[in-house]
């Protein structure tokens, strides 16, 4: 388990968008072709899916909101083999959903009352279990927001509010703060609020815009030097059945130029 000291809080642009590299930060950076599932593939997958030319994984490794929450292989050694295997982790924190999410079977946990307290509760959650699983700090988590009415502008407010308190306590604890939504939703929300000035914002977009081309530098959602270098991912393709080396897996497809877990 990795030690957790809360760190001091600086200055955080109010450009959010705008941090500079992630390797100033610590962090590790991967760029090429990744994968996301919701259960945790087994280590003989992994094994065989070296044949790919995917080399990192989204892994959803907590939060109340998680479609598969109970990970059959997922574990600090399944962590520490997936790194000893060559793959890279981008781990996943699916939390409290917006109240004005779109998807049914998000409705059932949407952020309550007190929308900063409750993101900063859940961001001490996200990183206290990153650290009972070897995730070391100055390492990316992903919060996971499903695609909701950002035109709702009290609901965009609360949901706006709870990922700034997530974030702020996720980057207190020495972790690097990312966000995955839709690229026309959650993304759009958080470049708007970018070029409004709202500090306190994720350092690292995570945008999932399906049947197009690949491409972390041409996302018509954010400015076109927001969230650069080295802090965007692309969900291009979802619910892919691919085979390698003989495992089956059903994934989504990602392009992949950001940090990635440092597995203790």
């Amino acid at each position: 388990m990795v030690v957790l000291t809360q760190l001091t809080s600086g200055t955080v642009p109010a450009a959010a968008g705008d941090r500079g590299d992630p390797r100033d930060e610590g962090a590790t950076i991967f760029k090429g072709w990744g994968i996301d599932t919701c259960q945790a593939p087994s280590l003989t997958a992994l094994r065989a899916w070296k044949d790919s030319d995917y080399r990192a994984i989204g892994v959803y490794y907590a939060g109340r909101a998680r479609a598969c929450p109970h990970q059959t292989y997922l574990s600090g050694g399944w962590l520490s083999s997936a790194r000893g295997l060559g793959w890279k982790v981008l781990p996943i924190f699916v939390g409290s959903q917006s109240p004005c999410v779109r998807a049914d079977n998000k409705r059932g946990f949407g952020i309550g009352d007190y929308p900063y307290d409750q993101g900063q509760d859940e961001g001490q959650e996200a990183a206290n279990r990153a650290s009972s699983l070897g995730i070391a700090p100055r390492s990316p988590l992903y919060l996971d927001m499903e695609a909701y009415d950002d035109g709702d502008d009290d609901c965009a407010d609360v949901t706006l509010s709870f990922i700034r308190g997530w974030s702020a306590t996720v980057r207190d604890l020495g972790y690097i703060p990312g966000f995955y939504s839709s690229a026309e939703s959650g993304v759009r929300h958080m470049d708007r609020a970018r070029r409004n000035g709202t500090s306190g914002l994720p350092d690292v977009m995570w945008f999932a815009r399906w049947r197009t081309d690949p491409t972390t530098d041409g996302e018509p959602a954010l400015g076109r030097s927001a969230w650069t270098p080295h802090r965007r991912i692309h969900q291009y393709k979802g619910n892919v059945t691919e085979s390698h080396g003989g495992q089956k897996l059903t994934v989504d497809r990602n392009l992949v130029d950001a940090p990635v877990a440092i597995i203790d």
